[in-house]
């Protein structure tokens, strides 16, 4: 068994209270203080999150723009300069082998891949390079990524970068920042918040960790783990890989049809994907609020009466709003909403009903 990763950040997060767990083949904070307080601190204020763990590669050549187009499902012919896009790559039999955001930059393509995929997207790519003319590079071990996020991030930014955070729109990326040329700050997230990311060599990572900590300090910046992370993405409805996406779910069964450019030339997975599209038994990705407090758990059954009908991806009690809450994949005839079902939750029936998804927007 190979060796777990260590970020820049590490030695950081176990100097200050980080709980270190394994995630994806890295040793990464799933909580300092707690992950519910961790968790407010980003829907009221701002958190800070090292997503360092997640894949950067690289993509430069003649080929790169073609390369990319035919590799994932988005258009990326019509991604501009200093713009970023949702994506899925897939097999061709449609089922998903990671999502992930493109990035369009004056001299390059990006992909920010998942950490547990990195490896996999990369052989993928090898797999499939020839004929192309493209250069693909993984920086991964010789950058760091920082995430702010929350109500009050452009605060904790504005006297850091407002040089690029001013004219930069959501989904947007610009090369380069005042911690260093070479990096890039962009404005995306998996929260549900207002944030921005900022990418930088790694022996730079812990200077803007503890410089953007400093500046944010008056606005009640906090170090975040792995924990708020996922409670704050799933009360946004955000697909997380290997729950909502897997190589067995279509991403247009995990209604990420806008992120499914069907018209656009021949891609991995066009063909299967077009079939999808026309069949109407499709399972549908809902969002369930549940009765009482008990938590469900991935893989937890989902019946209408005695008949399963579905099953449950992810679930966790809502710090934001204070009810057990969970996304699964049900039959078409029980997706409506207001539908009440029943999930067995370790042998106990507990009784929950289809929610207009996400469970929390920005603003509400």
């Amino acid at each position: 068994m190979s060796a777990l990763l260590r970020t820049p950040l590490y030695d950081w997060h176990a100097a200050h209270g980080g709980r270190i767990v394994e995630f994806g083949g890295w040793e990464m904070p799933v909580q300092y203080g707690g992950i519910v307080e961790e968790h407010h601190a980003v829907r009221k204020q701002a958190g800070m999150f090292d997503i360092s763990h997640m894949g950067r590669l690289r993509f430069t050549g003649p080929d790169a723009e073609r390369f990319l187009n035919y590799i994932v499902t988005n258009d990326v012919t019509a991604i501009r300069e200093g713009q970023v896009r949702y994506a899925l790559v897939c097999q061709t039999h449609g089922g998903v082998l990671d999502d992930v955001l493109v990035y369009r930059l004056p001299d390059a393509l990006w992909l920010v891949v998942n950490a547990s995929n990195r490896l996999k997207i990369i052989e993928w790519l090898k797999q499939r390079q020839s004929g192309f003319d493209v250069q693909i590079d993984d920086l991964t071990a010789t950058t760091g990524m920082i995430a702010v996020q929350g109500p009050q991030s452009r605060a904790a930014m504005s006297d850091v970068d407002g040089r690029c955070w001013d004219g930069l729109k959501y989904y947007g990326v610009s090369s380069g920042t005042s911690y260093s040329r070479d990096g890039m700050l962009s404005r995306t997230g998996y929260t549900g918040e207002t944030g921005f990311e900022v990418i930088v060599p790694a022996a730079a990572t812990v200077t803007v960790w503890e410089d953007l900590l400093a500046r944010g300090q008056p606005v009640g910046l906090k170090p975040c783990g792995l924990g708020a992370r996922d409670t704050l993405r799933l009360e946004a409805a955000m697909p997380l890989y290997g729950h909502e996406l897997t190589e067995k779910i279509d991403p247009l069964t995990a209604g990420l049809e806008f992120a499914v450019k069907l018209n656009k030339p021949d891609f991995v997975g066009k063909v299967a994907l077009t079939e999808i599209a026309a069949r109407t038994d499709r399972y549908v990705r809902v969002g369930l609020v549940l009765a009482g407090r008990r938590i469900a758990r991935e893989e937890a059954g989902i019946f209408l009466g005695e008949k399963p009908v579905g099953i449950v991806t992810s679930g966790t009690f809502s710090p934001t709003l204070e009810l057990a809450i969970a996304m699964a994949y049900v039959t078409p005839n029980v997706s409506a909403i207001g539908t009440t079902l029943e999930i067995d939750i370790r042998g106990r029936r507990e009784t929950a009903t289809v929610v207009k998804l996400p469970f929390y927007a920005r603003g509400k």
